[in-house]
């Protein structure tokens, strides 16, 4: 049979200097691909989209007695009513970004157009630019403390382009209360590994936004006859006789997998969202932008 898919990377795999390279000589590109990407959406990307400080205006409601807001007496000349301007808060919000640098990362099949680190390089640039633009704190766990700047992304993708091996999964215990964080990941390891290694952040107050990226073929199972499968965090090989008895209890776990993370996150009050390689990076930004709109007091309150 046909390979279906494969690893994208030197050979040399495990050696930290090679995979340092690989990322380097991709990040240029990602970033040109991740500034595309943002100016397709930008026209939908707006502020924190709540009343607070800031000069842009709000919107006009309807005055109470006490009320501290300057009453806008040309609107409240039309009727009846007093209204007073509110104007949109645009305080700086510092918010965490990180891809997952694992082996697993590598794999592209031929229905996929990247392989998932690829696109996960490409989510977190776009979302690191969208967030520059708008004035936000943007930072790296493990590779840069929270910064602000209207070039974020071009600073965080020379920050990866010269870092050497980066951690698998970085000490998330420094982000705090009212941070956001999105984490751009595969997922793959055991859930209750995921969950024990983020649950610092529930307990911190943090509200999080996953991004699983998928490849088709690992949703799908495409996989028949005789069929040799190699585990690329540990090197271990499975050989299947007949690969397509597999696939109905393999796709039972791994949607299973990842409804048990997306029901996780909801009741923390976070978001999961799912991007397949074979589809548009926009989509997971324009949902995490969303989810990101939405009011996160309520986040980090419920521990699993």
């Amino acid at each position: 049979m046909a390979r279906i898919g494969e690893a994208q990377a030197p050979a040399a795999t495990r050696d930290a200097l090679a995979r340092g390279r690989l990322r380097a000589s991709l990040v240029p590109d990602l970033l040109v691909e991740a500034r595309r990407i943002v100016n397709t959406v930008i026209a939908g990307w707006h502020g924190r989209r709540k009343r607070g400080i800031g000069e842009n205006f709000w919107q006009f409601r309807p005055y109470v007695e006490g009320d501290s807001s300057r009453i806008d007496w040309r609107r409240s000349a039309r009727d009846d009513h007093i209204y007073v301007r509110d104007r949109e808060w645009e305080a700086a919000h510092t918010v965490w970004l990180w891809a997952d640098p694992s082996p697993s990362m590598l794999y592209k099949s031929t229905g996929a157009t990247v392989s998932k680190e690829s696109r996960a390089l490409v989510l977190a640039l776009a979302m690191a630019e969208l967030l520059s633009r708008s004035g936000e704190r943007i930072a790296w766990p493990g590779l840069t403390d929270p910064f602000t700047a209207r070039n974020g992304a071009e600073r965080i993708a020379a920050q990866l382009s010269h870092a050497g091996e980066l951690p698998a999964k970085p000490d998330l215990s420094a982000i705090r209360r009212f941070c956001d964080i999105v984490i751009v990941s595969d997922f793959l390891d055991p859930v209750e590994d995921t969950i024990a290694w983020l649950d610092v952040l529930a307990r911190h107050g943090v509200r999080a936004h996953l991004i699983e990226v998928a490849d088709p073929a690992e949703e799908r199972f495409p996989y028949a006859g005789r069929t040799e499968f190699t585990d690329p965090e540990t090197g271990d090989k499975l050989t299947a006789g007949r690969a397509e008895m597999l696939g109905d209890d393999y796709r039972l776990l791994y949607i299973a997998r990842r409804q048990e993370l997306t029901d996780w996150c909801k009741r923390l009050g976070w978001s999961f969202t799912v991007n397949h390689t074979d589809r548009l990076a926009s989509d997971a930004l324009v949902r995490v932008h969303m989810a990101m709109t939405v009011d996160g007091s309520s986040a980090g309150r419920i521990r699993a």
